[in-house]
């Protein structure tokens, strides 16, 4: 069974493309393999700053022979009088096949020639020849370019080709103009420590050859080799080395031979903020901390480089790269004294001069609209004394560190460093941790904030840049979103539901929608609707793809086209939640199916009738003097007696006891439908039929409290 190899040879490519690369090999080549019935023992893709590769093994020689069959014209025009037709002629030509192998078969419409084919198969070679363009023509990632005087697109220029079936070339060939890359069986090694190109015998020897070369092709093992080398290299200086997923997978596709080399920084740095040294060593240099302790951020005076140059010359990499880093970090503690000179609160006048949007002003403005939210904020929770004094000054404060020195130099340190220069300018643990908490979270995954000064100031934050965002008419579209408002949005829910605040959004948002409106006449009418519809479709979006509840169940807690529930909703966000868990928690357990029939054939029968979906009281809604039969009059007083259990479900959030008194009605109801003593809801006489409707009305408002039934689909 031969084996397949292909290597691109390109110049350095961007290690965000290289694991991409990977990635999308991974899932395109066995697809277009399939697709030519070209089965295959096992495929791995390889992949370096300098390589792209996949290695099939096992594959046929070539296709298995396969019969299609092919329909053809209808047997009255293939055949007049028993003899074929320049039809059945042209039919068999265009088919390769003789007449004799023409059939006659009876289908749907009418009787029809047919002809079972035998295509014999294709070698596997000549497949391989016509794919491997597909596999790189149809790689995609950011920024491709042209180069030579061609059209062909790829992130770096493609410089060597390696197209091998066992032993033997295969002859594909890439152009780009003027320039062409030929496959032959020659890759290239490590650019310092084997610069002589490798020429590979046999495709399955292709790893042992590359590493014979100095160069590590398999991304997983040189992966693990960094991390264990960072780890070794870290306890020889006798700390923990600080690895995080992304610097290791950004690592790993910067170097072909990876080799740990340790680098020193002299001990006075360490009297910065350790954020400001790993943001040095981490995120401009790409380099691995060593911490006194794994639980505590200490650290020790030491980093840890992956080299792709010669071991041998270990001690000169080192040295080079301390003089990088020793400037980063003189850098840094200079800003640092220089912005410790005054304290946090004497740069705002600064915020003035820096631009929020071009038509929402500057940073300062910014500042004071989130300081009038977070002041609304607190009104509704009520939050009073200290915890409000904190919460007004983290709010005034939370931006100022924008015009240090220190965060002008590392963006990355907003917040971070507010909170330092916070602690150091004589303010409250509670303002400073705010000032920092305020950004989060940062990412999908990241922390919420945990202290309520955080909570409010980081809501107010988020929501004055949703309205003014959105008061601009510059609302998100498909996958464009500059200003990450929907991430905002998202934050803003999950802290909410994560904390267990009371907030009213829907409140919140029709006061901070007209102040912004009376600063700015001009703002749309539509403005408070469209933010109202942006955080339903974010709370769908949130309990569907976080919280893992059923799609028509979240329909039935948020409404569909039912301003009532938007309303119930977006005020109390804590209950939206519970009643999706709950609802879904009861499907999980088949409770759902117990009152699913009733509900929900009364929810539709209601729907007729004119009775308020918030009416719950059955003695000014119904007359039991127009009953006529005793299924209606143990109908309601079943209704009745759910009255109570519904208000107390209503003040406790406690759902099941409503789903436990709908369970127990639920016979009474049916026998009002199917029973012997059942009646007929549609009565010719207005008054009774309204009678009855009102009936189911208030069933269905009491199933309301809990959920939409209308909106839930049989399990």
């Amino acid at each position: 069974m031969p084996n397949f190899l292909l290597e691109l040879g390109t110049e350095e490519l961007p290690a965000s493309f290289v694991v991409s690369s990977v990635q999308q090999w991974q899932r395109l080549v066995p697809a277009t393999l399939a697709e030519e019935s070209l089965t295959n023992d096992s495929i791995n893709v390889y992949a370096t700053p300098r390589r792209l590769a996949v290695l099939v093994k096992g594959l046929p020689v070539q296709q298995l022979d396969r019969e299609e069959e092919v329909k053809g014209p209808p047997a009255s025009s293939a055949f007049k009088d028993g003899k074929p037709t320049k039809a059945a002629e042209g039919f068999a030509k265009k088919q390769g096949v003789e007449i004799d192998a023409l059939e006659v078969r009876a289908t749907d419409k009418g009787d029809f020639v047919f002809v079972l084919k035998k295509i014999p198969g294709r070698m596997s070679a000549d497949i391989l020849t016509e794919l491997v363009p597909q596999w790189i023509n149809k790689l995609e990632g950011k920024r491709f370019m042209r180069w030579a005087d061609g059209d062909l697109k790829f992130p770096r220029p493609i410089r060597s080709m390696v197209a091998l079936l066992d032993d033997t070339v295969l002859p594909i060939t890439l152009v780009s103009g003027s320039d062409t890359v030929k496959s032959d069986r020659i890759s290239q090694g490590h650019r310092v420590l084997h610069p002589q190109p490798v020429s590979i015998p046999q495709a399955e020897d292709y790893v042992e050859c590359l590493r014979a070369a100095c160069v590590e092709v398999d991304r997983t093992q040189r992966k693990n080799q960094i991390k264990a080398q960072v780890e070794a290299a870290a306890t020889k200086q006798g700390g923990y080395a600080d690895i995080t997923e992304d610097l290791l997978e950004e690592v790993t596709d910067l170097v072909e031979w990876p080799n740990a080399v340790v680098g020193k920084f002299d001990e006075e740095f360490l009297i910065l903020p350790p954020e400001v040294i790993t943001t040095i060593i981490v995120t401009n240099q790409r380099y691995f901390p060593i911490l006194k302790s794994p639980d505590y951020p200490e650290l020790l005076p030491y980093f840890i480089t992956i080299s792709n140059g010669d071991p041998a010359k270990a001690g000169i990499i080192a040295a080079g790269n301390e003089r990088v880093v020793r400037a980063r970090l003189a850098d840094g503690q200079f800003f640092y004294k220089a912005d410790l000179v005054k304290p946090l609160e004497d740069y705002l006048p600064k915020l003035e001069k820096v631009t929020f949007q071009e038509d929402l002003g500057t940073v300062r403005a910014k500042v004071d609209r989130l300081c009038k939210i977070a002041s609304l904020i607190t009104n509704q929770l009520q939050i009073t004394g200290e915890e409000q004094a904190y919460i007004a000054r983290a709010a005034l404060l939370c931006k100022a560190d924008l015009v240090t020195q220190m965060v002008y130099e590392l963006p990355e340190m907003q917040g971070i460093m507010g909170q330092k220069y916070a602690l150091a300018s004589g303010e409250s643990e509670a303002v400073a941790t705010a000032i920092f908490e305020h950004y989060l979270p940062k990412g999908a995954g990241d922390n919420l904030p945990q202290t309520l000064t955080g909570q409010v100031v980081g809501i107010a934050d988020k929501l004055d840049t949703l309205v003014s965002i959105f008061g601009l008419g510059m609302l998100p579209t498909g996958s464009s979103d500059p200003f990450a408002l929907r991430r905002a949005a998202n934050a803003i829910i999950n802290i909410i539901w994560a904390a267990q605040l009371p907030i009213n959004l829907h409140q919140l948002l029709a006061e901070v929608v007209a102040e912004f409106t009376a600063a700015r006449p001009e703002t749309p009418g539509e403005l408070l609707s469209q933010l109202y519809e942006f955080f339903l479709q974010r709370i769908r979006t949130l309990l569907q793809e976080e919280k893992n509840v059923d799609y028509d169940l979240v329909n039935a807690v948020l409404g569909e086209n039912d301003p009532e529930y938007t309303e119930r909703a977006l005020r109390d966000l804590l209950d939206a939640r519970e009643r999706a868990l709950f609802l879904q928690e009861i499907r999980n357990n088949q409770t759902l199916d117990l009152i699913y029939e009733t509900v929900n054939r009364s929810t539709r029968l209601a729907a007729q009738g004119d009775l308020d979906k918030i009416q719950l009281e059955p003695k000014t809604a119904v007359k039991p003097e127009l009953f006529q039969k005793s299924s209606e009059q143990a109908f309601y007083d079943a209704v009745v007696q759910l009255v109570p259990q519904t208000q107390l479900s209503k003040q406790t959030r406690n759902y099941q006891q409503l789903v436990d008194s709908l369970t127990e009605i639920a016979p009474t109801v049916s026998n009002f439908f199917d029973g012997p003593e059942s009646v007929l809801v549609m009565d010719s006489d207005p008054e009774i039929k309204q009678n009855r409707l009102n009936l189911l009305g208030l069933l269905r408002n009491h199933a309301r409290v809990l959920a939409d039934f209308g909106a839930i689909v049989k399990s």
